[in-house]
């Protein structure tokens, strides 16, 4: 069922629904930008649909409410652990297609990636739940409909576009049906829209050759990133965490554990016991990310990890484009695959 609803009354469901859902939703953040006269759309917790931002893509994306930041899994002290608290109640996530698609890779890596489920991320995803943010058009940096990620897949409750005559929103779960009928100011057939067509287009190779592992054309990255890590800060499908034991006193017997983002292109993220460190240079952890994302991943599961949303383009101090750097690899595979080719007609 399709409802069409003013902006009042698109307020009055979300003010409903918060009334017994948590509702995390992308929020314009207005002069909280990286610069003190720039603004960001970032996730935040909303009790009214005007604070929903459903045209510009945000900036950050949706990962933060089932991985926080950094989440304290238990307290201890010299003779008891205790699992910390967590709210409830479910929450409803806005999130657009390429989004609800990066769920699916979050849930391959906690939920389906050994013999045993990550507790302490199934406890929260247990209680997310999703809506649809309608995608007309695409956006300057990606590149969802050559990952596949540009159609969202089963899952979602209701979807929310802005149109010329309101807030079209198609109900998938009937159990929401009566809540929309009573604010909208039309029943009509909606269906949410997606991207058709990007600016940016990406070619992923189908196999990797291991010259490309110590290829030069990694050294570029070297010389250009700095290693700040916001690509994987924005990225909805990075899952790389570390662990962290906060001390209350000085004898180190009473405190709390905590699960802390980390990231592989961050210093540090390699140090192992004894002194070691691994992939010092930024072009080898460029070379691990990438390979990561569009052929390690795909090589385990079946599918890609990336799906294109673009953030870490649009972040990147130094200009350093994902896209490029995936079209960079096909184009390297080619030609050592050629060269192979080549070299096996020489000596037949």
């Amino acid at each position: 069922m399709g409802y069409v609803l003013s902006e009042e009354g698109f307020d009055q469901v979300i003010r409903e629904l918060s009334q017994t859902y948590r509702i995390f939703a992308p929020v314009l953040k207005v002069g909280e930008g990286r610069f003190t006269d720039t603004d960001v759309v970032r996730y935040d917790y909303v009790a009214s649909g005007s604070e929903i931002e459903l045209e510009a893509k945000s900036d950050y994306p949706f990962k933060e409410v089932l991985s926080p930041l950094s989440e304290t899994l238990f307290y201890f002290t010299e003779d008891s652990v205790k699992e910390a608290d967590m709210d409830s109640r479910d929450i409803i996530v806005f999130v657009r297609a390429c989004d609800l698609n990066a769920v699916k890779r979050l849930d391959q890596i906690y939920l389906h990636n050994g013999p045993s489920e990550d507790y302490f991320y199934k406890r929260i995803r247990d209680h997310v739940r999703f809506a649809l943010i309608g995608c007309p058009h695409t956006f300057k940096s990606c590149f969802c409909v050559d990952m596949g990620s540009n159609i969202a897949p089963e899952g979602w409750l209701f979807s929310a576009e802005p149109t010329d005559d309101g807030i079209a929103c198609a109900v998938a779960d009937a159990s929401f049906d009566a809540l929309f009928e009573k604010a909208a100011d039309e029943v009509r057939e909606v269906t949410p829209s997606h991207v058709e067509e990007n600016e940016v287009h990406v070619t992923r190779p189908e196999t990797v050759p291991n010259e490309i592992y110590s290829s030069d054309m990694w050294n570029e990255y070297t010389n250009r990133c700095v290693t700040c890590g916001r690509c994987n800060i924005v990225c909805p499908t990075c899952t790389c965490y570390t662990m962290q034991d906060v001390y209350y006193t000085d004898n180190g017997q009473v405190g709390e554990r905590r699960r802390v983002q980390a990231s592989c292109m961050i210093n540090g993220y390699t140090d192992v016991a004894g002194g070691g460190s691994y992939r010092k240079q930024a072009g080898d952890r460029m070379r691990f990310k990438v390979l990561h994302k569009v052929y390690d991943f795909r090589r385990r599961f079946g599918y890609d990890m990336c799906v294109g949303c673009g953030r870490c383009d649009d972040v990147c101090p130094e200009y350093i484009s994902f896209a490029a750097c995936v079209n960079k690899l096909n184009d390297a595979c080619k030609a050592y695959e050629k060269d192979a080719e080549g070299e096996e007609r020489k000596n037949a």
